[in-house]
């Protein structure tokens, strides 16, 4: 799963990417409003952490741009505590959640879950394929009950193939997900990480479909 920060606070910018590279995301920045655009508009995203107060180009303006272009990534805004108004114009504007500074950032990845969750248009944090489990919330894979450890990319990749399960998703889908925008992509090693996620999970619910991708389906 791949997140958007747009933050100009530096500290807090680095904060909320550095949790959402522990909960699973790879994650791209930007700091102003302009290359915030840019990257939304250009870039695929399962999520998005949008300031409304931001240089260069307001994130309203960048919302309200993205929704008329047709982006439908899930917008979490962040505003400020004591502007109702911007809540509101924000919702108005395409945003599908928004949390007020200053806030916690474990409030921020839950909303994130939530908004992840539904647009896959799944009930619940935890992701069930046959006898494969997947918590995003504590970010644990079981196998039939029992625990499964996952390198950082072999555990994005289930959770991308679990949020999107029955669907045929193409290597290049997967790749735009799989890594941020200055990661050295290599189509080769998602073949290398379905095989390693095979192994481990001791499951055919991955099926290679072939000439278009790959799918996560119920053996049963």
């Amino acid at each position: 799963m791949r997140a958007l920060v747009v933050e100009d606070d530096h500290d807090l910018n680095r904060q909320l990417a550095s949790a959402l590279r522990e909960a699973g995301y790879a994650v791209d920045t930007a700091f102003d409003g302009e290359e915030g655009h840019f990257l939304g508009d250009s870039e695929p995203y399962d999520a998005v952490v949008l300031d409304i107060g931001l240089p260069k180009l307001d994130g309203l303006s960048v919302l309200e741009r993205w929704r008329r272009a047709g982006r439908t990534m899930p917008v979490l805004i962040l505003t400020a505590r004591d502007r109702w108004s911007d809540k509101v114009a924000g919702i108005d504007a395409g945003a599908d959640d928004y949390v007020a500074k200053p806030f916690h950032i474990e409030e921020v990845l839950a909303r994130l879950r939530a908004l992840v969750r539904r647009a896959g248009g799944h009930a619940t944090n935890e992701l069930v394929c046959g006898p494969v489990s997947l918590d995003t919330r504590a970010g644990k894979v079981t196998v039939s009950g029992q625990p499964v450890k996952l390198t950082s990319h072999e555990y994005r990749l289930l959770a991308y193939l679990m949020h999107h399960r029955g669907r045929i998703v193409s290597r290049s889908e997967i790749i735009e997900h799989l890594y941020d925008q200055d990661f050295d992509r290599d189509s080769n090693t998602i073949e290398v990480f379905i095989g390693r996620l095979r192994k481990k999970l001791a499951s055919d619910v991955i099926e290679t479909v072939r000439g278009l991708g790959y799918r996560l389906a119920d053996p049963a």
